[in-house]
């Protein structure tokens, strides 16, 4: 799959909710970036925060978050007396810019194409970083986590496989198809725009069909 390294594209699993917050970016981050950055539309009215960007082995910024509604817990917790219900509603869009094989600068090597894959594959291991089982040992939850980002890489790699299907949701106004599955933890989807970035998105508690996703006119408005 030409997509970004894992290692620096995997967004750190926290442990809690006050550790989500200390790994957050501040808004500079986002302003380095030479691409648009993508979240939900305008018919979203609720809370919007910054998360993190990630960036290229040559420093430059390849993709970031940024999170819609309830600040998920880490933990799959679901509301007292409705086991159905996830407690935290939310959805998470990661905008990653389309970038062909380049070399470094230094001329010690190549960076490694971005695609519609890169952006799946972010918003699966995303989706992780907030899903740990509860029943599960801490002492296990390494080799669960390399276990369900492996499998996720998997899944990015094949897009067209059974485990996705096609949903259309607008972009921009536009209507653009994604490519779209879901587990017992949440959702996942990724697309691309005609802005020269893929968009991938995940969430819980919040349906992805009712989504649109649109270009962010002021990144500095958001919390940081």
């Amino acid at each position: 799959m030409e997509t970004t390294s894992r290692t620096v594209a995997q967004a750190p699993a926290a442990e809690g909710g006050q550790q989500l917050s200390s790994a957050r970016r501040t808004v500079d981050g986002y302003l380095l970036a030479p691409f648009p950055w993508y979240g939900l539309d305008e018919a979203f009215t609720g809370p919007r925060w910054l998360m993190q960007v990630g960036t290229s082995a040559d420093g430059s910024v390849e993709h970031g978050s940024i999170g819609h509604g309830d600040e998920p817990s880490v933990r799959n917790e679901f509301v007292s007396g409705s086991p159905d219900e996830p407690k935290d509603k939310f959805a998470v869009v990661v905008t990653v810019a389309a970038n062909p094989v380049r070399r470094l600068a230094d001329g010690t090597g190549q960076l490694e194409a971005t695609s519609v894959s890169s952006a799946a594959w972010l918003a699966g291991v995303g989706l992780l970083s907030f899903t740990w089982p509860m029943q599960m040992d801490h002492a296990l939850r390494d080799d669960w986590l390399e276990q369900q980002t492996e499998t996720a890489w998997v899944l990015a790699d094949d897009l067209s496989g059974p485990d996705w299907s096609t949903l259309s949701l607008p972009v921009d106004g536009v209507p653009a198809p994604f490519h779209y599955r879901e587990s017992e933890f949440g959702w996942v989807l990724a697309g691309t725009t005609a802005q020269g970035v893929h968009v991938g998105a995940y969430g819980r508690g919040m349906s992805a069909y009712g989504l649109g996703f649109a270009v962010v006119k002021d990144i500095t408005a958001y919390d940081a």
